[in-house]
């Protein structure tokens, strides 16, 4: 399940990245498109931040200060 949520983070992240950069770069796009990018960049955007707080709280890590005892 780990592996799985992960992966939804990924895919979810690079969509909000690669939308997100259509939909602000789109010079000769049509309204439409631009609104569709928009909106998918908006969703990669919220499935990700999801999966990764998903993420943080089911599998927090344990920092430990190591020690220089020599």
């Amino acid at each position: 399940m780990k592996k799985l949520i992960a992966l939804v983070c990924m895919i979810s992240w690079a969509g909000f990245w690669s939308f997100g950069y259509l939909a602000l770069s789109a010079s000769n796009f049509d309204d439409a498109q631009v609104i569709v990018a928009a909106i998918l960049a908006f969703a990669g955007l919220v499935s990700g931040v999801f999966a990764y707080m998903w993420l943080a709280r089911t599998y927090p890590v344990a920092y430990q200060r190591v020690s220089q005892h020599g």
